[in-house]
This record gives structure tokens, sequence and C-alpha cells, in this order.
């Protein structure tokens, strides 16, 4: 098999009241916390990949306020061990009123079965937002570098 660079883009978005949003999903038989975002498709810049996927995760129009991290060592994939992961992280802001489903809890959906994916969004306190909050290797590090700097 090929070994690939698999190019992911997320968005940190914080609410008024200081709560960091994060995505629960359920994938091919896992439980993964993370930022909402995903893969960088053929022909797209990485802005217009995060606000696709906000858009389409979420029906959330959002726009990029700065670059907070691009992965600076290596990952391989948790899904796979032939893609090298490279993460870039934006801090995004709503542009209208988030009016999507809100989970009250982690991973509060019911999964159908044969599901392959299930997503939820959930706000997450400042206080109890920290790298053992996200699940994924990059994530954690961003996390850190979010309660740092904001």
């Amino acid at each position: 098999m090929k070994k690939v660079f698999n190019v992911r883009v997320y968005g940190i978005m914080m609410n008024e009241q200081r709560q960091v949003l994060v995505s629960d999903e359920y994938i091919r038989g896992g439980y993964y916390t993370k930022f909402p975002g995903g893969g960088l498709e053929f022909g797209e810049g990485t802005l217009q990949c995060v606000v696709r996927e906000f858009q389409e995760e979420l029906g959330l129009d959002v726009e990029v306020v700065e670059h907070i991290y691009t992965t600076d060592f290596f990952q391989i994939s948790a899904f796979d061990d032939q893609s090298q992961i490279i993460s870039i992280y934006y801090l995004v802001r709503p542009l209208s009123t988030p009016g999507f489903p809100v989970l009250d809890k982690p991973f509060g959906f019911e999964i159908p079965q044969g599901a392959f994916q299930v997503e939820g969004a959930r706000w997450i306190n400042w206080e109890e937002f920290s790298a053992e909050a996200v699940t994924l290797p990059i994530d954690k590090v961003v996390a850190d570098l979010v309660k740092v700097r904001y």
C-alpha cells in the first residue's frame, strides 16, 4: 500500500460562556472526542476546508479569525498505518447564531445497528477543557495551546 499524507483542517470555536466546541464521534467502532473539522479535498484551500466542514457538520457559517497550529511532528493515522496526518487548526467564530443540536453529555447519541459513523456537537466548560478532554494526539497539543493562549 502506498504511504500518503492526510491533511486535516479543524476549527476551534468558543462561545460567550467560555465554552469550547467539540465533536463526539463514533467511527469504525471507536469513540473519539475531537475538534470539528475534517479532510482537505483536492483543489481546496485550508480556509475553504474549515468553512465547508462547519457547514457540513453543523450547518453553521463561520469565519476564520486566526491560525492556531499546524502539526510539527510525525503522527500516523489512528485509522491506518499508511497515512501521516498533518493537521491545521484555526480559531473560528460563527457568522450567525448556532442552531445545531447540542449533546448534553459525552456521546449522548444512539448508534444505529451497522452504523459506520455517528457524530454530535458538545460544549465543554473552560474549567473542564484540557488535553484530557480530547482523544487524538494532535488535538491534545492544540488543547494545551488554546488553554495557554486564550
